[in-house]
């Protein structure tokens, strides 16, 4: 498919087009080349006129709003580009606010286009209208309703703006029916600036200077990697950084794969899951230098203790992060990609090899408390962790780890490690169940030539099982691990050490996943003893189609390490 580059294509010889062909005229212009949706009567309009641009636009029909927006989603993370959809208006909208408020939380771009009743119509509860706009308020970063036909072009350029510019998020573009049937001249004009809004500030210079003075006089710093690092492409400027200053490094939960899982200076992950060392170091640390992370209390556990002995230098796009949660001793605003090697240049060259082997001690009491059992338990039924590893394994820690939420997702990113950038795909800060499989075939159709591999929940799972239906039409090829464990697993593990086992609603009654499986023309596997995994993931592996492996974990085990929500992160526990 011959598509010409955005800065090429010039406007239709005939100027003077319908709002529809607009609309996807200012789509071509800012190069996408893929569309998640579902059509209804208030943007047939477009879907007609998306008929003629088959052989331009690839388009996914999924089975439900809410996977649309999550595969986008999953589009967006891997391949770095804008995620687009397109669904029609009440419902249809409706069922996006749960993916657009997970993207607002982990600054995906994306740009949903909702269709809308007529103009006449607005405001008298026409069939199918709702007020998406004031309901889509608090989950976007920018929203608007278009009603004239001859401000689509604007409104598209201005909504792909402010998707992906400064820290990403999302962006609604409501248009009315009668803009979408009406004519008007056709010109695309990007978007490179918008009076007072600043994406993206210069750094100043002397909180640069006193950054690196502070990193100069550090004996036990810690560099806490997030997912700013990736949305900036500043995974290169972190390791010159880090090789020049020394310092170990963590990440946060989405902040994993900025750094190869074996860069020597990495010392693991973050927060309530995360691992030993980088969590009860927190305490002996005499600087933190946080890039491109916003200090969740998934990572802090108690703020008031995260840090206690540390001067903090916080580097992050967006100031309203700056002092949120933890105060900062030397705030720098800026673009991970810009600061880090202003900073670099500016520091002298460190080694702290010593204070990173006291990190590589922790790991190994981990190791023996932890991540021995879980991953080579030897009897009793398979364990999470020991599924992650085979299948790591399998996949040389080389393919892109896509997650649901719950155990089966910190277990993910515990024992799954990383090559690549960009091959860390999990609903983070809303902790959306059902975003898996979604987000799973955006991130396939988005790094076609990588392999794609979901862990899953059974309860997860179910929640947007109907996106099934979604790979079986449109050919996805995506690896499904179903880690079932017949619970609500991260539920049921909380009423275990909190709730005296009061295991309250959280037993799955599950259905034959096998069947569901192979009625989508998916091939399937279930593993059920610990000698048949190896063959099994190997098989899933050799599949040249989508396939779902069922692995039937242990009912009640849990993950550690944990820290209990509020305490601070060194009360880490094993058990």
């Amino acid at each position: 498919m011959n598509t010409p580059r955005p800065e090429e294509r010039q406007p239709a010889s005939d100027p003077t087009i319908t709002g529809s062909k607009a609309l996807i005229e200012s789509f071509l212009h800012e190069g996408v080349t893929t569309l998640f949706g579902y059509p209804g009567g208030a943007i047939i309009p477009v879907y007609d006129a998306l008929y003629d641009y088959r052989d331009r636009l690839r388009h996914i029909l999924v089975r439900h709003e809410q996977g649309a927006v999550h595969a986008a989603q999953g589009y967006a993370r891997v391949s770095g580009q804008v995620g687009v959809c397109l669904v029609t208006s009440g419902p249809g909208a409706t069922n996006t606010v749960t993916g657009l408020a997970d993207a607002l939380m982990d600054s995906t771009p994306l740009v949903l286009v909702t269709g809308q009743v007529g103009s006449s119509l607005l405001g008298t509860d026409a069939f199918q209208e709702t007020n998406f706009v004031g309901i889509t308020q608090a989950v976007t970063k920018w929203n608007c309703q278009v009603k004239r036909t001859e401000d689509i072009p604007a409104a598209i350029a201005k909504a792909f703006y402010i998707a992906r510019s400064g820290r990403p998020g999302p962006v609604v573009v409501d248009i009315t029916k009668d803009a979408q049937c009406g004519t008007a001249p056709f010109r695309y004009e990007k978007i490179t600036s918008i009076r007072s809004y600043v994406p993206s500030p210069a750094p100043d210079a002397e909180r640069i200077a006193e950054a690196a003075r502070l990193i100069d006089a550090a004996r036990r710093p810690l560099v806490m990697a997030g997912h700013g690092v990736t949305l900036g492409n500043a995974e290169a400027e972190l390791r010159a950084f880090l090789e020049k200053s020394g310092m170990p490094a963590a990440s946060t939960l989405l902040g994993l794969s900025a750094l190869p899982s074996d860069y020597p200076q990495y010392v693991g992950m973050l927060g309530m899951h995360g691992n030993y060392g980088p969590n009860i170091k927190n305490r002996e640390c005499d600087l933190l230098v946080a890039v491109g992370m916003r200090f969740d209390d998934r990572v802090t556990g108690c703020p008031a203790h995260f840090g206690e002995n540390a001067k903090v230098i916080h580097l992050e796009i967006d100031p309203a992060e700056i002092g949120k949660i933890i105060p900062a001793d030397v705030p720098v605003v800026g673009d991970a990609k810009q600061v880090l090697p202003m900073l670099t240049e500016r520091i002298r060259k460190g080694d702290h090899s010593a204070w990173i082997e006291e990190f590589r001690e922790c790991d190994r009491i981990e190791y023996e408390a932890v991540v021995r059992k879980a991953v080579h338990p030897g009897e009793g039924r398979i364990r999470m962790g020991e599924a992650v590893d085979a299948v790591a394994r399998a996949y040389d820690n080389d393919a892109v780890l896509v997650t649901d939420v719950g155990q089966q997702q910190m277990n993910a990113a515990r024992y799954f490690g990383f090559r690549r950038g960009r091959s860390m795909i999990t609903s983070g800060g809303l902790g959306t169940m059902g975003f898996g499989l979604p987000a799973a075939i955006g991130a396939k159709l988005g790094a076609p030539d990588r392999e794609v591999v979901l862990f899953a929940g059974d309860g997860g799972l179910q929640m947007t099982i109907q996106e099934l239906g979604t790979i079986f039409q449109s050919h996805v090829a995506v690896k499904i691990v179903l880690l079932n464990n017949s619970f609500l697993g991260m539920v049921r593990q909380w009423q275990e050490l909190f709730y005296d086992r009061r295991y309250s609603f959280t037993k799955m009654i599950n259905p034959d996943f096998g069947l569901i499986a192979r009625g989508n023309g998916i091939s399937y596997r279930l593993v059920e003893r610990r000698e048949e995994l190896a063959e099994a993931v190997a098989a899933m592996k050799a599949s040249e189609g989508a396939f779902l492996l069922e692995v039937r974990v242990e009912g009640e085990e849990n993950i550690f390490p944990m820290v209990p929500a509020g305490a601070p992160v060194a009360d880490i526990r094993f058990e």
